[in-house]
């Protein structure tokens, strides 16, 4: 979707794209495990924050405004060896200069793989 970046190399793929809401997927394969054939929790972090970036400008003045990650947790609940992994974000807090974003992912059967919380910063463009 977006060539040239971590999103293309992760190949996460946007589904859904609402206000307040974003729906992605990521494949569990060579791209997204760990040494010991797991889903890598970097990855699935990477997934959180692109799903909450997309969500975030969406919700900004995107002539005048930039958002960035500010700060990401997760919870790894389960582990996966392949298949597929779908994130659904939706905005908690909308903010005049932060977004807070919960972000959950499961697998292909509704299990929850990972659950993340992100705070998007709101930042004026530089001219």
């Amino acid at each position: 979707m977006v060539p040239n970046t971590l999103i293309e190399a992760l190949g996460i793929e946007i589904i859904t794209l609402e206000e307040g809401y974003v729906k992605a997927t990521m494949p569990v394969d060579e791209r997204t495990r760990q040494p010991f054939g797991y889903l890598h929790g970097g990855a699935s972090v990477a997934l959180a924050e692109t799903v909450a970036s997309f969500g975030a400008f969406q919700l900004i003045d995107q002539e005048t405004e930039n958002t960035f990650g500010l700060e990401i947790n997760a919870n790894h609940v389960r582990s996966k060896r392949d298949g597929i992994v779908t994130a659904e974000g939706q905005v908690l807090h909308r903010g005049r200069t932060t977004q807070i974003w919960e972000i959950k992912i499961k697998d292909e059967n509704g299990k929850l793989i990972c659950v993340s919380r992100c705070t998007m910063a709101i930042v004026p463009k530089r001219e």
